[in-house]
């Protein structure tokens, strides 16, 4: 009796050629979290796949699961959104490769379809930004999705003891503890000094609800750093991750 292939949205996350003509495919689905398949003769003439497998393409995966293992069979990919625009420039490349990494390196093999829409709608709002606020955007959106990854940081009291930390007043940020300290355990504990108007951006830009911030280039590289520890602190556990560090040292900006 034939396998009925589960059908589920998703998006490219990256392709590895498999032989001489399949393809083993990451994809991030919505219903399944993210998942392994091979695409059998993907990368013949006359593929059923065609371009559909093009990083960060998104439509409808049709996936055989695997009865042992985790890789599974992608007998289809019905292509609904190609994002041209992420390819036109390279800052928005950039963030979107590092939406895509993180989605690709951190997410659960499990239904998570939070942390889904989250790329899925990051993925248009980048693709439609204007260029004046990619930058601004990218850190917003980089953000929210590390959060619905379940990291977001405390920034409204200390992250040790749960003491209020007053919002006028400079406050450390412990990358390792994962939020804001107050001063008593800010002085025994090493970090990175945020002034009230530092955290205040830094709470904006985590909060959709709320407009951008406006940040100079040196404060925008400094929120770069802060984000890219983090992410390395709490995620990556020493995994290389070449997309987000292409993304903070930004070197298509001429100095």
């Amino acid at each position: 009796m034939p396998t009925v292939p589960v059908v589920t949205p998703a998006i490219i996350l990256s392709t590895l050629r498999y032989g001489e003509t399949s393809k083993i495919a990451r994809i991030a689905t919505r219903d399944l979290g993210v998942q392994s398949a091979i695409a059998r003769g993907a990368l013949r003439p006359k593929s059923r796949f065609g371009a559909a497998l093009h990083l960060l393409s998104e439509g409808q995966a049709y996936l055989i699961l695997a009865r042992h293992g985790d890789l599974h069979t992608l007998t289809a990919f019905d292509i609904q959104v190609v994002r041209v625009a992420l390819g036109e420039r390279l800052d928005r490349y950039a963030t979107a490769s590092v939406l895509g990494e993180i989605m690709l390196r951190f997410a659960p093999p499990a239904p998570h379809p939070e942390s889904y829409d989250v790329l899925r709608g990051a993925l248009d709002v980048i693709a439609a930004a204007p260029s004046s606020v990619v930058d601004l955007l990218g850190l917003r959106l980089l953000w929210q999705l590390v959060c619905s990854l379940g990291f977001a940081p405390t920034l409204d009291a200390c992250v040790r003891d749960g003491r209020a930390v007053p919002v006028d007043r400079p406050a450390g940020f412990s990358t390792g503890e994962g939020g804001v300290l107050c001063a008593t355990c800010g002085a025994m504990h090493s970090g990175t000094k945020l002034q009230p108007s530092d955290r205040s951006d830094l709470m904006a830009l985590i909060d959709s609800g709320t407009e951008l911030p406006l940040l100079d280039d040196s404060h925008l590289a400094a929120h770069r750093r802060l984000l890219s520890r983090y992410i390395r602190y709490h995620l990556a556990e020493g995994a290389d991750l070449p997309a987000l560090a292409f993304w903070e040292q930004q070197p298509w900006v001429t100095p």
